[in-house]
């Protein structure tokens, strides 16, 4: 986070297209200089939350607030954002230069001015020597700088990036994410970036809000959303893990023995109750494994492939009732063999575990039932 200063809160806010629900009940703050990514699958309402930000679209209820003043009453062209999507609004014809003086050129500033703040921009986006190139001599990862540039020209408070690298290879998207995070550090703007890739948003950093069918499922840092999610969607769109559904058997201060169908494990008790049901995720890289039974409790499994993957090599191990199980190494370390019997287990403060939402609903039915009860 930038500073604590809240530059846009988002209260309640609902849309809907035709039938489909964008956004429900949506709340959020966002800071000033802040890099805050939106991730989450097509159609989670990322993109609606962008549209509504740029002004684009408006909510069908709900309230949305700049800080001392309130953007539903300002025109597009009165907000200080800019937005970047997928496609880069650049001008085929144009040189650099003249696709960024373009809207400069509309407000009448000079020549010696408007060559000034080019120059200072094209030097932020390491373009410098460029400016007279037309688009077509450009490489797609230029070309994205030159739209970065252009929305960047006027210095806006806020900067929206839709999904704005997906026509980039994967070499190419690494290196414009460390760029974007250079130039946000550099300016000192807000940038809200909405991506569908789960690594990319960890990797960028920032604060992180994670979304769901039009719903906010968990904001925090990159590495609170990866080691400690607070949903079953978190945990498995964030990154590889084993999910595990069980019963709370036994409670003993600060542990849980966790009933599996393969067995039972132990994990971090989190104001569980007995009898109730919940989901165990354990990352692939925080699976133990042994061929006798070293660690107690453990399930039993056996190695179906091991896959080679450069820096890491992943075993995929089979349980009794056929669930596949991942673990994850460095290159070079030691490893079973495919056919092999093996000892599972995971230490209790590597298991993430999470309140079944069936439960949270059941929890809410009684509690609704004992009130009107009570009234009676």
């Amino acid at each position: 986070m930038g500073t604590n200063n809240i530059l846009i809160q988002l209260k309640d806010i609902n849309k809907a297209y035709d039938k489909h629900i964008a956004l429900k009940n949506l709340n959020l703050d966002i800071y000033e200089n802040e890099f805050l990514t939106l991730l989450g699958p097509p159609e989670c309402g990322k993109s609606a939350l962008v549209r509504i930000l740029a002004g684009f679209d408006t909510p069908d209820s709900g309230s949305f607030m700049k800080v001392d003043d309130n953007l539903q009453i300002k025109a597009l062209f009165e907000r200080n954002m800019n937005t970047i999507f997928q496609s880069y609004s650049l001008f085929p014809h144009m040189t650099i230069y003249n696709n960024m003086a373009f809207g400069l050129k509309l407000q009448n500033i000079k020549k010696s001015k408007l060559r000034t703040k080019i120059d200072e921009i094209l030097d932020i986006v390491q373009l410098t020597g460029l400016e007279n190139c037309c688009l077509h001599q450009l490489t797609k990862y230029q070309r994205q700088k030159v739209a970065l540039a252009k929305a960047l020209i006027n210095k806006p408070q806020i900067l929206l990036l839709d999904e704005p690298l997906e026509g980039l290879d994967f070499r190419l998207r690494k290196e414009m994410q460390s760029e974007l995070k250079h130039i946000q550090k550099k300016l000192g703007i807000t940038f809200i970036y909405a991506t569908n890739h789960a690594e990319e948003a960890l990797s960028i950093g920032g604060r992180l809000v994670v979304m769901n069918n039009g719903s906010i499922e968990q904001i925090g840092s990159p590495h609170e959303i990866y080691e400690h999610p607070e949903t079953q969607f978190v945990a498995t769109f964030t990154g590889e893990t084993n999910l595990f559904e069980a019963v709370i058997a036994q409670i003993e201060g600060n542990e849980v023995l966790l009933n599996l169908e393969t067995g039972c494990m132990c994990g971090i008790n989190k104001n569980f109750h007995f009898g109730e049901m919940i989901y165990i995720s354990v990352r692939p890289e925080k699976m133990h494994f042994g061929t006798s039974a070293i660690y107690q409790p453990s399930l039993t499994a056996s190695i179906t492939e091991i896959l080679y993957m450069g820096p890491v090599v992943k075993c995929i191990a089979a349980l009794p009732n056929g669930q596949e199980i991942k673990i994850i190494r460095l290159n070079g370390a030691p490893l079973p063999k495919p056919g092999e019997v093996i000892n599972l287990y995971w230490y209790p403060e590597d298991a993430v575990l999470i309140r079944a939402r069936e439960n949270i609903l059941l929890t809410m039915i009684e509690n609704m039932n004992f009130e009107n009860s009570y009234i009676e």
